[in-house]
C-alpha cells in the first residue's frame, strides 16, 4: 500500500512570506515550496520550449498568489508534526489535501522540468536524466521528493549565478545552510576540488549524500556535517579555517547577519563570501552587517523581490 501525504497550503499575504518561511523552518520543516505569482510567471517564460499553451485556469489560479506549501505523513504523527510546525502561526488558516505518495509524485513530475541557471548550470530532475543537455552546460541532477532546494526559487538561483562566476577550478568550498546540498554539488560540478556542507538540521547530511551520489560525487568530495557553527567552536575547527576560496550562505537575513562577523575566518585571503536568500526588504541591512564585518560588496543581484551578494576582503 502506497504512503499517504497530506499537503498543507498556508495563504500568506506578500509583506509576511519571508516570516512565515522563517518560522516554519525554525520550527523544524526544512521541505518548503513556496508559490508566487511572479516566480510562476518567471517559469513559465523560462520554459516555454516544454509548453504548447498555457493553462488559464492555472495562471488565474496563481494570480496575486502567495502560498507556502509543505507535506507531513497523513497519519496520528503529521498531525502532531503539523501542530508543531504551525506553531506562532495560528492566524494563517492552514488548506489541506490527502494525496498518495504516486499521485504527489507524478503531480509533481508533470509540471517540473529543467531549468538553466547561469551561463552552465543546467538543472535536471532525475527522471530525465539521459534527456539531451544543451552544449557547454553541466547537468545537476536532482530528485525533488518531498524536500525543499531544488534550484526553482529565486534565491538559489541568485546564489548558483554568484557561484559560477566566482568559482575557480580546484577550489575548496564551503556552504553554510547546505540544506539539500545544491550549491556545494553544483560547485564540484563546476570544478571545485572539495566542498563542505553544514547544516542545523540533521536531516540534511543524508539529503546532502544522496544527491551527490545522483551526480557521481562521493564522500572523498563532499563533507556534510550538522550543527550550528555560530555555536559549536570544534565544528567551526572542521571547517578548514583560513582555507576556503568560497563560502555560501543561502539561508535568510537573521542568520547572515551574524555569520558576516566570523565568514572571514573561513576564507583564504583573496576568498569570496556569497551571501543569498535576503528579501529586498532586509537588503541593506545585510549589506551594512557584511560591511561593518570588514568586507566589501562587490556584486549585488535581485530578482522576483530577492537579493544576493558577494563580497570579499578590500
Amino acid at each position: 500500500m502506497s504512503e499517504q501525504w497530506l499537503e498543507v497550503t498556508l495563504p500568506v499575504p506578500a509583506q509576511e512570506l519571508d516570516r512565515v518561511c522563517d518560522v516554519l523552518t525554525a520550527n523544524g520543516m526544512t521541505g518548503l515550496v513556496v508559490e508566487e505569482e511572479g516566480e510562476f510567471l518567471h517559469f513559465l517564460e523560462q520554459n516555454r520550449q516544454y509548453w504548447d499553451y498555457v493553462d488559464e485556469d492555472l495562471a488565474r489560479h496563481m494570480r496575486g498568489a502567495s502560498r507556502v506549501k509543505f507535506y507531513v505523513p497523513d497519519n496520528e504523527e503529521g498531525q502532531k508534526q503539523l501542530r508543531q510546525y504551525l506553531s506562532g502561526l495560528e492566524q494563517y488558516e492552514p488548506q489541506t489535501v490527502s494525496l498518495r505518495e504516486e499521485d504527489w509524485a507524478t503531480s509533481w513530475q508533470n509540471y517540473y522540468q529543467p531549468i538553466p541557471v547561469g551561463k552552465r548550470i543546467y538543472i535536471v530532475p532525475e527522471w530525465m536524466r539521459g534527456c539531451p543537455v544543451p552544449h557547454g552546460r553541466v547537468p545537476l541532477y536532482l530528485n525533488p521528493g518531498l524536500t525543499f532546494g531544488t534550484g526553482s526559487h529565486p534565491t538559489t538561483q541568485l546564489c548558483l549565478e554568484l557561484l559560477e562566476e566566482a568559482l575557480v577550478s580546484g577550489s575548496r568550498v564551503l556552504d553554510l545552510g547546505c540544506g539539500s546540498g545544491i550549491l556545494a554539488i553544483a560547485a564540484l560540478a563546476l570544478g571545485a576540488q572539495h566542498a563542505t556542507g553544514v547544516d542545523i538540521d540533521p536531516k540534511a547530511v543524508d539529503v546532502a549524500y544522496e544527491n551527490a551520489a545522483m551526480n557521481g560525487i562521493g564522500k572523498d568530495r563532499l563533507t556534510v556535517y550538522a550543527g550550528d557553527v555560530l555555536g559549536d567552536a570544534k565544528l567551526a575547527q572542521k571547517l578548514e579555517p583560513g582555507g576556503n576560496q568560497v563560502v555560501l550562505a543561502n539561508i535568510v537575513a537573521d542568520v547572515i547577519i551574524p555569520l558576516s562577523a566570523v565568514v572571514e575566518q573561513f576564507l583564504t585571503p583573496d576568498g569570496v563570501f556569497l551571501a543569498s536568500g535576503v528579501i529586498d526588504t532586509r537588503a541593506d541591512e545585510v549589506e551594512a552587517a557584511i560591511r561593518a564585518n570588514g568586507l566589501a560588496i562587490t556584486r549585488r543581484l535581485e530578482r522576483s523581490g530577492w537579493c544576493a551578494f558577494r563580497a570579499e576582503r578590500p
